[in-house]
Order: C-alpha cells, then sequence, then structure tokens
C-alpha cells in the first residue's frame, strides 16, 4: 500500500502525502474509505508519528481527505 524509500531525496512525509494521493485519485483508496490511524502507519513504516500526522495534516488542507 504505502511505501517509503529512504534513499528518496524527497522528505519522508511528502512520500507518504504523495503514495496516499495517488491510491486516493486511482480508486484504490474510495472515497469513504477510513485511514489508517496515526499510530497505526506510523507502526507499520517504523517512522515518527509526527511524521504522519504533517502528511495527513497536508492531505486534509489540500482537500484529499477529511477528519
Amino acid at each position: 500500500m504505502i511505501s517509503v524509500n529512504f534513499r528518496d531525496p524527497r522528505p519522508i512525509y511528502e512520500q507518504i502525502k504523495d503514495n496516499l494521493r495517488r491510491l486516493i485519485v486511482t480508486g484504490l483508496l474510495p472515497t469513504g474509505s477510513k485511514l489508517p490511524s496515526v499510530r497505526e502507519l506510523s507502526t507499520q513504516l517504523t517512522i515518527n508519528p509526527n511524521t504522519i500526522q504533517r502528511a495527513y495534516r497536508e492531505l486534509e488542507t489540500e482537500g484529499y481527505i477529511c477528519s
């Protein structure tokens, strides 16, 4: 579903945001479906929860998700 490349020069939150945006736009993440919690996704990807929170916040600001 979502992957992070630590060799990618882009920040991790941008990679997560781009992955989620791609899933939403392509319909792989249908409208109305629930995203994993910040804690759940941070555990799954083994990254800081603040990074996930930032990606979610930016997606919400851009209108892709709502909390």
